[in-house]
């Protein structure tokens, strides 16, 4: 019998990468401070004094350097994983990503790949406009890119692996309040793992894989679907436990991959619950929720006993104040809230 074995996210994606580089010796870890100290939210802990500062390379403040750099890199064998710090810092270097990583297996018609992984903390968290953006609908619009975004430590080490091996250029974002680790110079964690026990699990020591493009769902229900991931995927939960109170049953769906995306297990779901409420955390005007309506719109249309709602971000940058920024992230309260209004709108079966 296996003995349960708890991980932060950190500690599970530092494991995830400590694993792939002692498997293949053409995984590198590059990107500032990644080396000395450990990365700005720790996950590269330790990995340095193991693998020497060959494969584990700190760099410049130059996004567009050390990612272009990267791209080479992938181009001509290894398997960088890159750590961009904040997600916000990805506008630096869309370049060599966009236009650069995306398309050259294309263009090349395959003769090269560029199998690579971007990692970058996304999400608010009390560091105003320019630390606290989720902007992943941005690379969702890029062919040729593969999107990530776990929500649990088991989740995180299982997906890493997998994005790894993959032989496309993969975007990895892990929310910054879900890590669990003291970001560099933080006096206090940024962190919310108290309050959402479904962030740490059981992580199985050694060898295992979650394949990229499959959503799990997290809570089964017959009312009302909720999909979201990372942070809103626990908010989801939170309201789904208190709305079971009132009588009200969600089913609560963990993206896990938003390209590929299971629209499978999402159709499958509001064809069973005739209502879908879509949480992101991104600001509402072409958001992840709003591509994730649309596709469920076009296919599915007919099974909707209500329309569809999205609970997303305000459309206005990040205010620095921690009450105003709570005012415009979406929360367990206004999730729960917009599926109440949604029975009312459709009348409960």
């Amino acid at each position: 019998m296996e003995i349960e074995r708890k991980l932060m996210i950190a500690e599970a994606l530092r494991e995830a990468l400590e694993e792939e580089m002692e498997r293949d010796e053409r995984v590198i870890l590059i990107g500032e401070d990644v080396g000395r100290f450990g990365g700005g939210f720790q996950v590269t802990h330790g990995l340095l004094d193991k693998f020497g500062p060959q494969r584990v390379i700190d760099t410049p403040i130059s996004e567009t350097g050390f990612v272009g750099a990267a791209v080479g890199a992938a181009m001509t064998g290894l398997r960088p994983v890159v750590d961009v710090m904040y997600s916000d810092f990805l506008t630096c270097c869309m370049e060599p990503i966009a236009i650069e990583a995306a398309k050259i297996g294309f263009m090349s018609g395959g003769q090269f790949s560029v199998p690579m992984v971007i990692r970058s903390a996304t999400g608010a968290s009390h560091h105003g406009a320019t630390h606290g953006q989720s902007l992943e609908a941005w690379f969702m619009h890029v062919p040729g890119l593969k999107v990530v975004a776990p929500s649990t430590s088991y989740d995180a080490k299982g997906l890493l692996k997998s994005a790894i091996r993959d032989d496309h250029p993969v975007m990895f974002f892990e929310h910054k309040q879900l890590y669990g680790s003291r970001p560099v110079g933080g006096k206090n964690p940024i962190s919310l793992l108290d309050e959402l026990p479904g962030v740490v699990v059981h992580v199985p020591e050694g060898e295992y894989l979650v394949p990229l493009g499959k959503a799990a769902v997290r809570a089964e229900g017959r009312d009302v679907t909720v999909v979201s991931y990372t942070l809103m995927a626990h908010r989801a939960m939170q309201a789904a436990e208190s709305l079971a109170a009132e009588g009200i049953s969600v089913e609560v769906i963990d993206l896990r991959t938003l390209v590929p995306l299971d629209i499978e297990t999402i159709l499958k779901s509001v064809e069973k619950t005739g209502r879908l409420v879509v949480v992101s955390e991104d600001c509402l005007t072409g958001s992840v929720a709003s591509e994730i309506s649309a596709c469920v719109a076009e296919k599915a249309f007919d099974v909707l006993r209500a329309p569809i709602l999205r609970v997303c971000g305000a459309d206005t940058p990040l205010p620095f104040a921690p009450a105003t920024q709570g005012r415009i992230i979406p929360n367990q309260h206004s999730i729960a809230a917009a599926i109440r209004s949604l029975l009312n709108r459709g009348g409960q079966a």
